[in-house]
């Protein structure tokens, strides 16, 4: 399986905070799948900039994002997400939420997508450390059953 995380925020991109959500995906993804190939990246949350790297992340099965779901001016991954991806997955986004309403209201907040550029599945997580592990104990027990989709194999 192979993976690229995607941390979108403008101040880990000028190093002036930590990417700490990026780490946090890559180790829930290792303990489910400790032979995965993941990438990890971060950019601004600038539309160029995320673009670049979905585009970048050609031949992974799977391109996880962190960051800019939010409702500030500058959270704009979801669109951008949007425009990049062929057909929307929308039980994934719906799932995540869900989940994470479970613990906090403000996850009703979050405008996450998912959807799949040819046989890539691209996810927009949030961008906090808790929210993620919580996004990947949900997406994560899927993700093989998703390949073995995609590929042809069925159910």
């Amino acid at each position: 399986m192979k993976v690229a995380v995607i941390t979108i925020s403008d101040r880990a991109s000028r190093g002036e905070y930590e990417d700490l959500s990026g780490p946090e995906i890559e180790k829930g993804i290792l303990a489910l799948y400790p032979f995965a190939a993941i990438a990890r990246s971060v950019v601004p949350d600038d539309p160029v900039a995320i673009l670049s790297a979905l585009e970048s992340s050609d031949g992974v099965d799977f391109v996880l994002t962190t960051g800019g779901t939010g409702l500030s001016p500058r959270d704009v991954t979801p669109e951008v997400t949007k425009r990049f991806c062929d057909r929307e997955i929308p039980g994934i986004a719906e799932a995540l939420r869900s989940r994470s309403l479970a613990e906090t209201p403000a996850a009703m907040l979050s405008r996450g997508f998912a959807g799949m550029k040819g046989s890539t599945v691209v996810v927009n997580f949030p961008g906090s450390p808790k929210a993620v592990r919580l996004c990947v104990m949900v997406l994560g027990p899927v993700m093989e059953h998703a390949l073995r989709m995609i590929r042809g194999e069925g159910h």
